[in-house]
């Protein structure tokens, strides 16, 4: 294993270290009620595949993938440190979770983006195909891109 690298977060453990680098970004950073933060695609047992990116053996980022609808993936949860970010990590996140949506055939995929990365999405060819709205309190936009 290297450790400055993305992955499918698969042990336990990985597993926490994405759900505390979303800690750090959604719940403390950005206020988001923890109740809101977790949901039933983090359950052990859900389909939902989860990321992280390591810098220095250190979790710096995460993000989730899951089935929206046949053939549609769903991008959720995409978070990089504070202290990470401006190093790449979000692209490098988005590159891992988009090669695994092929892997699992999905054509398209699905995000609502948080207005401020809405510029961020646009960069890796993702169409805002909404009006801004509020989700946990942030205003967001749902945007789509063919894989």
């Amino acid at each position: 294993m290297s450790e400055t690298e993305v992955r499918v977060a698969v042990t336990e453990g990985e597993r926490d270290d994405a759900f505390a680098v979303r800690k750090a970004v959604f719940v403390d950073e950005q206020g988001v009620d923890e109740e809101l933060e977790w949901d039933e695609h983090d359950d052990p047992d859900a389909e939902a595949v989860h990321f992280v990116a390591y810098r220095g053996g250190d979790p710096v980022g995460a993000a989730r993938l899951r089935e929206y609808e046949p053939g549609v993936g769903k991008v959720e949860r995409v978070a990089v440190l504070e202290s990470a970010r401006g190093e790449g990590w979000g692209r490098r996140l988005m590159d891992a979770l988009e090669a695994e949506a092929r892997e699992r055939g999905f054509d398209s995929l699905l995000l609502h983006g948080q207005t401020t990365a809405e510029g961020f999405y646009h960069g890796l060819d993702y169409e805002t195909t909404s009006d801004e709205f509020d989700e946990a309190g942030i205003p967001h936009v749902e945007m789509r891109k063919s894989l």
